[in-house]
């Protein structure tokens, strides 16, 4: 099924777990998302604004434009995901990611 379909979640706990699912061009806002988990999800030009994403659990995910801002993401596992675009609190999370690197290489 291709069909594009709005839904609409509020004042309401879920636990979220998604897997083969587009929902890029999503938009959360002040939501809980902890603790939930997402496989092979599309969140290409998403948006995630005032969430807590503590404890979540994603695998093999299009994060490309993505946005977060005002997030908690403690305890957090992004794992084999397309960052490209991403980014957090407005920095490029590839930036984030080759600092961490050459400063972990540094200290090798």
């Amino acid at each position: 099924m291709n069909a594009l379909e709005t839904i609409q979640v509020i004042g309401t706990r879920t636990l979220v777990l998604a897997e083969e699912a587009d929902l890029s061009g999503s938009s959360f806002t002040d939501v809980n998302l902890s603790g939930s988990t997402f496989k092979n999800v599309n969140f290409a030009g998403a948006e995630f604004e005032d969430v807590n994403l503590s404890g979540w659990s994603v695998r093999n995910a299009n994060f490309s434009r993505l946005e977060i801002s005002n997030a908690d993401l403690r305890g957090a596992m992004i794992v084999d995901s397309l960052t490209q675009g991403m980014t957090i609190d407005g920095i490029p999370v590839a930036e984030l990611m080759a600092a961490y690197r050459a400063l972990t290489a540094q200290n090798d």
